[in-house]
């Protein structure tokens, strides 16, 4: 039986940045946000990844023991087959770690409204011991990859990701490649960018022009297209803000340059969040900030009718100034 759902009996808890600012802001564009028709079903697989990386807004790494479990699974699996959404969307941490990745994918690609599956892939997980399959397995279920790559150079991808992680990535776009991914159209491979510091993502197509001259010049890498993702000011990004003593001066930076027409894209209006164990949010920063879905009690994905997400009001706060800002930010790069 599906939980009946009021916008209103969604609230965000308190956070530790005022979050009535942002809404104010709206307020004061005459401005709201709302649920449109939900397009896209984004699962967070987990936060088990095989690097630690400084940007990172949900704390993944090697040691982390959230795992998506089959049952989950196939409770997601039941649930959206009743819909028709058409795009899912895999993250973690490294999705491809969790046990149950390859049922996964084959489970969303017998389900005939699924077009698009995603995969948020760090790259370098194609090079570690135990994966060699990976690669050949998400071309042959013809799962778009959408891969970070914070930069065309190696300094930077190292500083922000590790040591030797710009070598395997390169390694591992060639192989892609190879395959077909970012040649065959049927095997879109695009990559995103993420600044490395307090600071916006310069204009996504002149970064564009400049990683596909980059890797081509350098590395015969081929690509489709480049998203420009703003880092959110929260978990481990957030922390790194604070010990370097620029989290005032980046929220006021986000505020700044809050630009309206952004609103109109980001990614909450149709996209679903949901987290390993089924949870239910707005977003993926909501995801990772535990403002999940309530009516007397936490949501989870099967207690939700399909039929009842439009219209709904969002959970705001400060962060969400990250997704407004400039030329705005989502899961698919700049939206103004």
């Amino acid at each position: 039986m599906f939980q009946p759902l009021a916008s209103t009996a969604i609230s965000s808890p308190s956070l530790k940045v005022d979050h009535t600012s942002f809404i104010h802001t709206l307020q004061t564009h005459g401005l709201s946000l709302r649920r449109g028709q939900t397009e896209v079903l984004q699962l967070n697989l987990g936060k088990l990844c095989n690097l630690t990386c400084i940007h990172c807004h949900v704390n993944a790494g090697p040691k982390r023991k959230e795992i998506i479990t089959r049952a989950t699974i196939d409770h997601i699996l039941e649930w959206l087959a009743t819909t028709d959404i058409h795009t899912v969307d895999l993250t973690g941490g490294a999705p491809e770690m969790i046990p149950d990745f390859a049922y996964l994918t084959r489970s969303l690609r017998e389900l005939p409204q699924v077009e698009t599956i995603i995969d948020r892939c760090n790259l370098t997980i194609l090079n570690e011991p135990g994966y060699e399959w990976l690669a050949n397995h998400l071309a042959a279920y013809n799962i778009t990859i959408v891969a970070s790559m914070p930069c065309y150079s190696s300094e930077n991808v190292n500083e922000q990701r590790g040591d030797g992680v710009f070598d395997s990535s390169i390694r591992a776009l060639q192989h892609l490649n190879q395959l077909g991914y970012g040649i065959n159209p049927e095997l879109p491979l695009d990559l995103v960018y993420n600044p490395n510091g307090a600071f916006l993502p310069p204009d996504q197509a002149e970064l564009e022009a400049d990683y596909k001259r980059e890797l081509k010049k350098h590395f015969d890498i081929d690509f489709n297209h480049l998203f420009a993702i703003t880092n959110m000011p929260i978990a481990r990004y957030k922390s790194w803000l604070k010990n370097n003593g620029q989290l005032e001066e980046y929220m006021t930076l986000l505020r700044d340059a809050f630009n309206p027409a952004a609103t109109k894209g980001v990614m909450c209006r149709n996209t679903l969040s949901v987290g390993w164990q089924g949870e239910v949010y707005d977003c993926d920063f909501n995801q990772q900030l535990n403002l999940q879905w309530k009516n007397s009690k936490p949501l989870f994905l099967w207690d939700i009718d399909p039929a009842a997400l439009e219209g709904r009001d969002i959970t705001l706060g400060d962060h969400c100034f990250g997704c407004t800002a400039g030329s705005g930010s989502s899961c698919q790069g700049a939206v103004a």
